[in-house]
């Protein structure tokens, strides 16, 4: 299952929203060129760059959707498309209560000190991990319908 691959791909030692695109990719047959992914995905994690803002799984998903659907040509199909990632976001909120990093985390990325705690924490296991599964599923399903 998508959501097992990307928590496999964390495991490995990816960040979130690394794991979510190279799982979504992988799924739909996206050929991964490694200078280009995971790397553009990188500086998602934590939160964009350890600010703690939007989850860096809810990023990756969101990249993968970008890579799968066309956007289209006219607005009408541009507006189709971004309506998916709008749905994407409310059934991530759904499950997960939150898009935010910080929310989601409890944890302070900020500092050396609040990355420091967070790695010697189970918040990795018991919240980013569950986070990278529930993004790539979501993520799938709703490709899967609206393809």
């Amino acid at each position: 299952m998508e959501a097992n691959r990307a928590m496999k791909i964390m495991a490995e030692g990816n960040v979130c929203s690394e794991s979510v695109l190279l799982a979504t990719c992988q799924e739909f047959g996206i050929e991964i060129d490694d200078r280009i992914i995971p790397r553009i995905a990188g500086l998602f994690g934590g939160g964009i760059g350890n600010t703690g803002a939007a989850c860096g799984a809810v990023s990756g998903a969101v990249m993968a959707m970008g890579l799968v659907k066309d956007r289209g040509e006219t607005m009408e199909e541009g507006l189709r498309t971004q309506g998916v990632a709008a749905e994407f976001r409310r059934r991530f909120e759904a499950e997960m209560d939150t898009i935010n990093c910080r929310e989601l985390t409890g944890a302070d990325l900020t500092t050396k000190e609040g990355i420091e705690q967070f790695m010697k924490s189970d918040i990795p296991r018991t919240v980013c991990f569950p986070a990278v599964g529930t993004a790539c599923r979501l993520v799938v399903e709703l490709l899967k319908e609206t393809l």
